[in-house]
């Protein structure tokens, strides 16, 4: 991106062409809500059944040991089902997209997922913090996860330089570094935050943690085994064949994770924002700002799917509440207001949108760097032309 003002006339003009733009959206927002019913109740349900038989499939072809075939279908059938664990339903699950159904296996608050990071840390940290205050630097922990510079706002330091490479450890681990994300371990690390403070969540996170390596890293194993023990009598092999199967797996889901999250969020065209530039913010303008700060990614209906959905990033941040499923529908609706009110609606190919993530972190690595964060403004609002 070239270099931006610090405030910016991009968007609707004036307060009334704002109050028209918001209307515009909370028109579509009221249209979903009043047409959800069975069509999406059936189309959650057919997702959790699933992933329960991925996971089945997945972990019963682990247990045929080494054996190539199945132990490589195994794990990759078992990454998938995790991805769709945690993109499809977990993530749109806790954000209450299906608590109209009233059915306790889909209520955001008290759904569990196949995840390290305890749900009410991530409803904290990703439902309250990141979209309430999407890209604003200072406020959206998010942004930068708390070891990456990606803005000119942030203060450059000797880590930086190793970014890229802090970026491959992310990825590989991202499970585990959003299990302690609302933590606020950097704060800890310089004194910033005591540990007194963040003891409560830790022991949050350190028994979701210890369920999840006991379950895929303990029980799965001895119970593979045990199959191997009895059938093949190599108990070993086949148990440590589960182990690394489950291993992959997980490997599989972190990593296609980051990549589409980033791709949501850090590509080279997303804007950020003052901290100051949300006082008073109308409706209209944190539409506009959750536009700004994301990223869409064209592909199949198999990539939506896989993605979350998150693969429509502006929708997702603009309606966090609709069920995932109906951002395809609404899609064109709102790059046709973006483009009837000047707003950019920065959507790419997977891979063009990733190079451009990979570009903004090598960029950012480096001093200076041409983003500011913005404020957004209207003509009538200006002092100077009011």
């Amino acid at each position: 991106m070239s270099a931006t003002p610090t405030a910016t006339l991009i968007g609707p003009r004036s307060m009334q062409e704002m109050a028209a733009f918001q209307q515009e959206l909370d028109a579509i927002h009221h249209e979903v809500r009043q047409s959800l019913g069975e069509r999406d109740a059936r189309y959650i349900r057919k997702i959790l059944l699933t992933v329960r038989l991925l996971e089945t499939l997945g972990r019963g072809l682990l247990m045929f040991g080494w054996f190539p075939p199945t132990w490589l279908l195994g794990a990759a059938i078992l990454g998938i089902a995790k991805i769709m664990d945690n993109m499809e339903l977990g993530h749109n699950v806790m954000h209450g997209q299906y608590n109209w159904m009233n059915d306790p296996r889909f209520h955001g608050d008290t759904f569990e997922w196949d995840n390290t990071c305890p749900k009410e840390e991530w409803r904290h940290s990703h439902n309250y913090l990141h979209h309430n205050y999407t890209n604003v630097i200072g406020k959206d922990r998010d942004f930068g996860y708390g070891m990456l510079r990606l803005s000119n706002d942030l203060r450059w330091s000797w880590l930086h330089p190793f970014q890229l490479i802090l970026t491959m450890l992310l990825a590989t681990y991202f499970q585990w570094f959003v299990a302690i994300h609302d933590m606020q371990m950097d704060k800890v690390a310089i004194g910033r935050k005591k540990w007194s403070e963040v003891r409560p969540q830790w022991l949050l996170v350190r028994a979701k943690i210890r369920r999840v390596i006991v379950r895929d890293y303990i029980l799965w194993p001895l119970a593979a085994a045990a199959v191997g023990g009895v059938f093949f009598g190599d108990a070993l092999q086949f148990g440590l064949a589960m182990f690394a199967g489950q291993a992959i797996a997980n490997l599989i889901r972190n990593v296609w994770a980051w990549a589409i999250i980033f791709c949501g969020h850090f590509t080279e065209d997303i804007y950020t924002f003052k901290k100051e530039s949300i006082e008073g913010e109308s409706k209209g303008q944190w539409y506009l700002r959750q536009i700004l700060g994301s990223s869409n990614i064209k592909g199949s209906k198999l990539m939506h799917l896989l993605s979350g959905n998150l693969s429509h990033q502006v929708e997702h941040h603009l309606f966090p509440d609709l069920p995932a499923n109906r951002y395809a529908e609404i899609a064109p609706r709102i790059e046709a207001i973006c483009a009837k009110y000047h707003v950019p609606y920065n959507t790419g190919a997977f891979i063009s949108q990733l190079f451009t993530v990979f570009k903004r972190i090598a960029r950012y690595s480096l001093p200076g760097g041409p983003q500011k964060a913005v404020s957004i403004e209207m003509e009538s609002m200006l002092p100077e032309k009011a």
